[in-house]
């Protein structure tokens, strides 16, 4: 698979902001020298091409600098700034838009407009110096296809010094890459010799080589008055003006200098002439967006037993929460998740452990605020834990996260050919691999994540349907499915990174940029990687959806360095960008970092948002007329207009009087409105509302760049307005209520359901599988019929005859109440009726038993009432309030997506193929004129129990023949039975339903997505 890139509108602008420094300067072919031949010279004579000297004068470039600035509303410089021998220009983009794609096209627009053709790139590390070469290589082929050339490149090495002479003496367009570590020590220049700082290799380069004709190569460089490129320059410069680096990087003396970074040093930037930063990428989708997925400790680690809430699941029946606590076993104790339910008690289900005897039982799950109460008053909200947390508690939290939030991303994108990839950092190579006499094990983290990916997946799993998915997510064990990229020594054993990097961290990165590509293929397993934290620089690619860092509680990254690895938009296996050309308003929903945190969400954004914070520190905080003024507008007719103080305090209130700013802050009206495309300025301003809204763009505002909550589902506010507008008349025709007839035989009923149970009761018999070893660690021997000692290395599978301990009571009948909604009586006319062989499966499996002979009564009750029933209407009515009166929850590119035509602003779906599709064909389609799914409040009574329709749809007049549809959505494997089970008969109830409410404008019926659909509101 090949990477594939296309030009960006904001590339193009950052590579012309550069070109447009130099206008006035003649085009130029490569000047030409004498190429010094050291010992050699007189023997042969040989040519260099390198840069022209700039034509311009400092007056030119000034002037040229003012316009760039002023064109995209930067501060005007009043004099360029810098050494005129040396000129340093800075260019803003944040992480993840395509820094190198952008510099590599400005070296092309610089050598295609004044013949410039020797370029110097800089980079801090080795890991960056490997990135910049990968991007060489894959950019190859498009560019070439562009500029109709390709660039010779090379990246610098010290044992091979003849390619600088190919860099020197040739005339096509040429870069070399070079790290700082190749050339920052210092020189003792008076005697030609080295200094006492610095290694030997970064001496070369400054060194008369023998191997090299008694020559120093940084002559030869220097010759050729390269263009530097410094990448990362807060990094490659460092704090320090007078330091090794910056001499060094003098001593090439280069034509002129290009910055660029997305952290700049405040006190290193000089005469900018393009920014794009963090608030404008995330403005301009042209990163993903950030959630985090934080944990919180509460209380003492040894008041409690551990308790862990990892999520409240919220579908049409009550809430269940996901929760994390200890358990006894044969060898002591182990974690385990669970999915509960209200009721559920850890003192029984972690096999009686002391910790837990204190009422630790589920009072109540809150699928509102997202927390579970038990009886002891202990409340948790989801990423709460609470009791023994130690270190490896958390990293065990920590990695549980990332696995499911990563299959739950993955299950998703799968079918849009978008592999998902999450990444671990970690501080020691020996958490995750050990290296002994023995050969390599499993460090911890690495058994922890085996341990609980196969957990994941066992828990996970059954619930999926798209089989392709699943058979994807067997395909690959999980020990294949992570790997960990660290350096490595001569013997290709992982080490520690160190600060000062060598020979094992180009061992390590040729082995993660040579497989940037094949990462992205679904073919290659590994899905899961562990890495270095110090390897924060130089390395992501663009599907890393999720990053956690388990790293020890004293080392500390700077969060935007920890974010960094993730922020470039995804591609398809394709290697098609899913950006806003392919994804449109939807690049947020495929396009999400998740964070998985060892602190609190609260933390973490915060911290977030002040690093953020300090890097737009230079931004506009209000709105005033200043804000304006000298600025350079672009109006409708193509004029440049350039703003004075008159007009720009017309602009400033004109503002006020709109409501778009007050007290110096944009309000909400102003974002309603933009978002509508409604703002006006009245006759003489609108030319120019382009360049006024983008200068209100350049506002800092803190709330646009704090991450999601990804533990807290986004809330759907409900549209008065649209329903007013345009649902009230299919409101009308379906919010009547109805009352139902129905005329059976309970005789008949109790008859149909004896025989059902008696055909097709089938309870599965639990066994226990011992391997190796004896009967000595089976609690409960008294349960057992039979047991003998196996040999150590055998398997041997024993049969449970009553797998119903003397402590535990059942409800049977109560249950089967619950279930059916008949009474106790026909209940228990049933089971006295039922075989005996039938009623002895109880003991063999006593919740199995309840849930199946439940459900085949439900279907035999459907069966003896769905042909007798008949609805009438009632002089009731629903309330227009069931559609506040429950807060709707969902999480944007999870469970739920952004709506223009639904009478929510958000679609929450309790299917992520059926029903999301469905919802993206209702969005799109013309023909619809508004729907939403229905609220829970709207239901229809039904002798199987509450019936709550999924969709009403409103057409546009005249598009189809029936107006309104209310619609069940359904997969592609459903079928219409012969109404053998409840959900069948709650369907033709439904009909029975509308059909008496209302005329033949309203349809009702069973759609597989919009195509069904249309068909049947077409007939």
């Amino acid at each position: 698979m090949k990477l594939k890139y296309k030009h960006q509108r904001f590339q193009v602008d950052a590579a012309k902001s550069v070109t447009d420094i130099f206008t006035g300067q003649q085009y130029c072919d490569s000047a030409d020298f004498l190429i010094d031949q050291g010992k050699n010279k007189g023997v042969f004579d040989l040519t260099g091409f390198g840069n022209q000297k700039l034509m311009l004068d400092r007056e030119s470039i000034t002037e040229n600098l003012r316009q760039i600035q002023m064109n995209w509303g930067l501060k005007p410089v009043e004099y360029m700034q810098g050494d005129i021998q040396n000129p340093m220009f800075t260019i803003e983009m944040e992480t993840g838009t395509g820094k190198t794609y952008t510099y590599i096209k400005t070296m092309y627009e610089l050598n295609k407009l004044y013949g410039w053709n020797k370029f110097i790139i800089v980079v801090p590390s080795i890991a960056i110096r490997e990135g910049v070469q990968k991007s060489f290589e894959t950019m190859q082929e498009h560019f070439a296809t562009e500029y109709g050339k390709r660039i010779q490149f090379f990246v610098y090495n010290s044992k091979q010094l003849s390619k600088i002479d190919s860099f020197a003496s040739d005339s096509g367009l040429h870069v070399m890459i070079i790290n700082t570590q190749a050339f920052n020590s210092s020189m003792n220049e008076d005697k030609n010799q080295e200094g006492r700082s610095g290694d030997a290799a970064a001496r070369i380069i400054f060194s008369r080589r023998d191997e090299f004709g008694s020559r120093r190569p940084i002559d030869i460089l220097a010759q050729t008055n390269p263009i530097m490129i410094i990448d990362e320059p807060q990094s490659v410069l460092g704090a320090n003006k007078s330091n090794a680096t910056r001499k060094g990087i003098a001593k090439f003396h280069p034509l002129f200098t290009l910055l660029y970074s997305a952290t700049h040093r405040k006190d290193d930037v000089y005469n900018m002439v393009y920014r794009l930063d963090a608030m404008d990428a995330y403005n301009r989708k042209l990163v993903k967006k950030i959630e985090v997925k934080g944990i919180s400790q509460l209380g003492s680690t040894a008041t409690n037993g551990f308790v862990y809430l990892d999520e409240i699941v919220i579908g049409k029946s009550n809430p269940q929460a996901r929760i994390s606590f200890d358990v006894k076993t044969a060898n002591g104790f182990k974690q385990t998740t669970r999915l509960v339910g209200e009721g559920f008690n850890l003192f029984e289900q972690s096999g009686e452990l002391a910790e837990y005897d204190n009422h630790f039982i589920v009072e109540r799950i809150d699928g509102i605020d997202g927390s579970v109460r038990f009886l002891n008053g202990i409340t948790l909200n989801e990423g709460d834990a609470i009791g023994k947390v130690n270190e490896d508690v958390l990293r065990r939290i920590q990695i549980r996260e990332t696995i499911r939030t990563h299959i739950a991303r993955e299950r998703e994108l799968f079918s849009k050919g978008i592999k998902v990839l999450s990444l671990f950092f970690i501080d020691h190579v020996n958490s995750y691999r050990i290296y002994d006499k023995d050969g390599t094990s499993n460090g911890k983290f690495a058994d922890m994540f085996e341990e609980e990916y196969r957990n994941v997946i066992q828990e996970m799993q059954p619930r999926f349907s798209d089989e392709e998915y699943v058979r994807y997510l067997n395909k690959f064990s999980a020990e294949k499915v992570h790997q960990g990229y660290f350096s490595q020594d001569k013997k290709g054993i992982a080490v520690d990174s160190k600060e000062k990097e060598g020979d094992n961290e180009i061992r390590a990165y040729d082995l993660i940029m040579k497989n940037k590509e094949r990462l992205l293929s679904f073919e290659e397993p590994v899905r899961f990687i562990f890495s270095h934290s110090a390897l924060k620089e130089g390395w992501d690619n663009p599907n890393v959806f999720q990053i956690c860092t388990l790293k020890d509680t004293g080392s500390e990254i700077k969060k935007r360095q920890e974010v960094g690895r993730g922020m470039r938009l995804c591609v398809n296996k394709n290697g098609e960008r899913q950006d806003q050309d392919v994804l449109g308003d939807g690049v947020f929903d495929v396009n999400i970092l998740t964070v998985i945190a060892s602190e609190s969400y609260e933390h973490f954004s915060k911290q977030l948002q002040s690093e953020l914070a300090e890097d737009v520190a230079d931004r506009p905080v209000q709105v005033t007329a200043h804000l304006f003024e000298d600025i350079v507008m672009v109006s409708s007719d193509g004029k440049e207009i350039k703003v004075n103080r008159e007009m720009a305090c017309e602009i400033h209130e004109e503002l006020i009087s709109n409501g778009y700013v007050k007290k110096g802050k944009l309000t909400e009206k102003y974002f309603n409105d933009k978002k509508a495309g409604a703002i006006d300025l009245g006759e003489e301003l609108n030319p120019i509302k382009a360049g006024i809204l983008g200068r209100l763009d350049t506002i800092f505002n803190p709330d646009s760049m704090k991450p999601d909550n990804a533990r807290k589902p986004k809330v759907a506010t409900f549209r008065e307005d649209l329903f007013k507008e345009k649902f009230t008349e299919v409101w009308k025709r379906i919010n009547v209520k109805t009352y139902y007839k129905v005329d059976f035989s309970t005789d008949e009923l109790i008859k149909k359901a004896i025989e059902s149970i008696d055909k097709h009761l089938s309870v599965t018999e639990i066994r226990i599988v011992i391997e190796g070893g004896s009967l000595e660690n089976i609690r409960d021997k008294q349960s057992l019929q039979a047991g003998v000692a196996m040999t150590a290395g055998k398997t041997r599978t024993i049969r449970v005859s009553e797998a119903v301990g003397n402590s535990v009571r059942y409800d049977l009948v109560g249950d089967l109440v619950n279930v059916t909604g008949l009474t106790r009586k026909t209940i228990v006319e049933i089971l006295k009726g039922i075989k005996p062989t039938t009623f002895a499966q109880f003991k063999m499996n006593p919740e199995e038993f309840i849930i199946k002979t439940g459900n085949i009564i439900n279907d035999a009750k459907a069966i003896a009432v769905i042909q007798k029933i008949a609805y009438e209407r009632s002089t009731n009515t629903y309330d227009m309030d069931i559609f506040t009166e429950s807060t709707i929850r969902g999480k944007l590119g999870i469970n739920a997506m952004e709506s223009a035509k639904s009478l929510y602003d958000i679609v929450v779906v309790d299917s992520l193929g059926t029903e999301k599709n469905f919802a993206e064909a209702l969005e799109k389609e013309d023909a619809v004129e508004v729907y939403t799914k229905l609220p829970r409040g709207f239901y229809i009574n039904t002798p199987m129990g509450h019936y709550n329709p999924d969709w009403a749809v409103a057409f546009k007049e005249g598009s189809v023949k029936h107006i309104y549809f209310i619609a069940e959505t359904k997969g592609n494997d459903w079928q219409e039975s012969q109404l053998r089970g409840s959900e069948d008969a709650k369907i033709e109830c439904a009909r029975r339903h509308f059909a008496a409410i209302s005329d033949s404008k309203v349809v009702y019926g069973v759609a597989k997505d919009y195509q069904s659909l249309y068909n049947l509101v077409t007939k």
